[in-house]
């Protein structure tokens, strides 16, 4: 069941968007050994000892996550991600609050388990309970669970999913071997044949810092800039983990730290803690929400009041 609130919008049509989310947990080029060692081995239902054969669709799934970070990789480089700033960054496409956008995200379907149809918002709130129950004194990380998927509601609006989920890499230098499928899946990409962008560091300095590195354009990107457009207060800690859970090769795999200065090593620490509570995994109980509204409402209040612009 999908909800559906009322919102100022340019596009007003609500449609159901089905979306891979192509995370460490089922990601076809990591095995169940090494997600042990990385701490990102998850039990679940979603696997051929548990499902009935013509239910069992991961290797039809591996296809679309390897068809999806191919074009990603292919399509994604410097001169691309500045032209989606252009057409994303001036936040004209909807007026909603922060609880109406959650509610907005439930258009989506997550294509990485068949097997549930939970709404996003429940995700939304198992994050935000796992990271309030080890840090109780952290309200705005709580809120950071909340809210760091909701720059997906890009692919409500159109944009195609290789612009909106996956591991996310700077575009301006070189590639990293740790990057997902590899450098092989950067083979077309036509940064690859230009001198400009093709070097280790490309267009930018040794240790000049993440905020002057372009990423490329995915979910993380939009919400990091969103809440910067809309003045929220959110801590530095917070914004980082907002913009960069998805930087795989940095905070995982240990790469581009010849672009990082020391602000954003003391930063990664953050985004290292964020991320152990956003990976996916199937729980039998469902938070109450209704419960936890009123609380997490007051944090929006605090920290991203209002209507904000989309």
């Amino acid at each position: 069941m999908h909800c559906v609130v009322s919102i100022t919008t340019t596009e007003t049509k609500m449609r159901e968007v089905h979306i891979l989310d192509p995370s460490m947990v089922y990601r076809p080029d990591i095995s169940d050994e090494e997600k042990k060692k990385l701490g990102i081995f998850q039990e679940t239902n979603f696997r051929p000892e548990n499902q009935d054969e013509d239910a069992f669709r991961i290797y039809e799934h591996n296809e679309q996550v390897k068809k999806t970070y191919t074009l990603m990789h292919t399509h994604q480089t410097y001169e691309f991600v500045q032209r989606k700033h252009a057409q994303w960054l001036t936040f004209s496409k909807a007026k909603m609050t922060v609880m109406e956008g959650l509610e907005f995200l439930n258009s989506l379907i997550d294509e990485s388990d068949p097997d549930t149809d939970v709404p996003n918002i429940y995700h939304a709130f198992q994050t935000a309970e796992r990271i309030r129950e080890k840090h109780p004194d952290k309200d705005w990380f709580h809120l950071v669970g909340l809210i760091h998927d909701l720059g997906k509601v890009m692919a409500i609006w159109g944009e195609p999913q290789w612009c909106v989920v996956g591991d996310t890499f700077p575009v301006g230098c070189a590639p990293d071997p740790s990057i997902v499928y590899g450098l092989e899946s950067f083979q077309d990409n036509p940064d690859m044949k230009n001198p400009l962008y093709n070097t280790k560091l490309g267009v930018y300095d040794d240790k000049c810092g993440l905020e002057r590195v372009l990423i490329s354009w995915g979910h993380d990107e939009y919400m990091y800039r969103l809440l910067l457009h809309n003045k929220c207060k959110i801590p530095d800690a917070g914004l980082y983990m907002i913009r960069f859970h998805s930087f795989y090769p940095w905070h995982t795999s240990g790469a581009f730290k010849y672009l990082c200065n020391d602000k954003d090593e003391e930063m990664s620490k953050w985004v290292t803690e964020f991320n152990q509570f956003d990976l996916y995994s199937k729980v039998d109980k469902l938070p109450d929400i209704d419960k936890l509204r009123p609380y997490y409402q007051s944090l929006i209040d605090k920290y991203c009041p209002g209507v904000l612009e989309w």
